[in-house]
């Protein structure tokens, strides 16, 4: 079954421009089956993986072998698994310059662990990323009759506040209903179309296992992955608190050089975000340690080991705001977070373009008047509007400029 994804239009729209199209995301994010649903009514596609060793061993050692076998006669050519290939920037501009040919890799690394030398494809390649499913992708797989509804409640929801209408009780049951299994299993594409909590739990487990002996040992070359193990255990249980590098590298082993080393692995592996904080006073405010958010809660919720409904886990607040941070990185917005030195905070501090910012702190239940730490928050940033987002709909909090905002996905 096949689940139609937000970027199908992006990638549209750049299939027949002349550069390179670069798609990468998280392993199992659904790359593969995506670009070859879109060239399954192409002409003259051929498609390969470098998950074959044979055929990355001709691209590495004999280009033009492997130009004369797999690039000539054909209008695209598709790449799988790119990442493997240690010199892939200066051979795949050699291509480029010398065939007419469209070309289009996947790799489930960053830009430039996927292609190695970037430097060599300036101006020739266009990039983009593909997360597991967001919440509205979620739903056309789980219940596309749902569509409708979700697209006209999240119009305009951060940038047109005061027009913002809650949604029914029916249906912030449903949607509520939906994005609790959103945020336990995540949004991988094949552990939302598998039938049972179980095999949900199978899926992502395989998932970790596959990053581990793939990623971690193929690209990395990490012998002691415990230690890697140990440092994701330590951050899925502190998902939005900041990151403490001492505290890190006793519970990890990691030396704190190699400790930096394998946080910014992970960034790149899509497996954790670091989020910087946002300060004009440097004497007040906090400016250096990040936060750390999980790209997808399901994986999160199985390094944890924890896979329990939110009423019965002391996390559900953490969860809630880990739910929000990988929302917003799928829609690319740019977002910090905010906390000054007598630890008043705000979760998100959202740059919406044009000089707009909204502020913005999780909470599971409404509170009845506005916190401390937004009044703070307010007192510092007065141009800044001040969201609620809240996942329990029984109480409206009260505080002028204060916007209750039902935000799912």
């Amino acid at each position: 079954m096949y689940i139609q994804r937000n970027l199908e239009h992006n990638i549209f729209q750049y299939l027949h421009a002349p550069e390179i199209l670069a798609i990468v995301g998280p392993r199992r994010s659904g790359k593969s089956t995506m670009i070859q649903h879109i060239l399954k009514d192409q002409e003259s596609v051929h498609t390969l993986s470098f998950d074959d060793r044979e055929v990355l061993n001709t691209f590495e050692k004999d280009p033009d072998t492997f130009i004369s076998v797999h690039v000539k006669g054909k209008k695209i050519l598709f790449i799988d698994e790119f990442q493997y290939a240690k010199e892939g920037g200066r051979i795949l501009k050699y291509i480029y310059d010398t065939e007419k040919i469209k070309i289009i890799i996947s790799g489930s690394s960053a830009i430039d662990i996927t292609i190695r030398a970037v430097k060599y494809l300036v101006g020739r390649v266009f990039i983009l990323e593909l997360f597991p499913f967001n919440f509205e992708e979620f739903l056309r797989a789980r219940n596309p009759d749902y569509l409708g509804v979700y697209e006209e409640y999240k119009k305009n929801r951060l940038a047109d506040r005061e027009n913002i209408k809650d949604p029914s009780d029916e249906i912030h049951k449903i949607f509520s209903r939906f994005y609790e299994e959103y945020l336990i299993f995540g949004g991988y594409p094949e552990v939302v179309l598998a039938s049972n909590p179980e095999i949900k739990k199978t899926i992502l487990t395989n998932i970790m296992n596959t990053y581990f002996l793939r990623e971690v040992r193929d690209i990395v070359g990490l012998i002691d992955d415990y230690k890697l193990q140990n440092l994701m255990k330590a951050l899925a249980l502190q998902i939005g608190d900041l990151i403490e590098y001492q505290e890190l590298s006793r519970l990890s082993e990691f030396p704190y050089q190699a400790l930096k080393r394998y946080l910014n692995l992970l960034e790149k592996t899509y497996i954790c975000r670091f989020i910087r904080p946002f300060f004009s006073n440097r004497r007040k405010e906090i400016i250096k340690n990040p936060k750390v958010y999980f790209f997808d809660t399901g994986l999160r919720n199985v390094i944890a080991k924890d896979f329990r409904k939110l009423s019965n886990r002391n996390d559900s607040g953490a969860v809630l705001e880990n739910g929000l941070a990988m929302e917003l990185i799928k829609a690319h917005k740019a977002f910090n977070f905010w906390r000054d030195k007598q630890k008043n905070e705000m979760d998100f501090v959202i740059n919406l373009g044009d000089e707009k910012m909204v502020a913005i702190e999780t909470k599971k239940y409404l509170n009845k008047t506005e916190t401390k730490s937004m009044k703070h928050f307010k007192k510092t940033y007065p141009k800044i509007d001040v969201l609620l987002s809240y996942a329990d709909k029984e109480n409206k909090i009260k505080g002028e400029n204060i916007h209750p905002v039902y935000l799912l996905g």
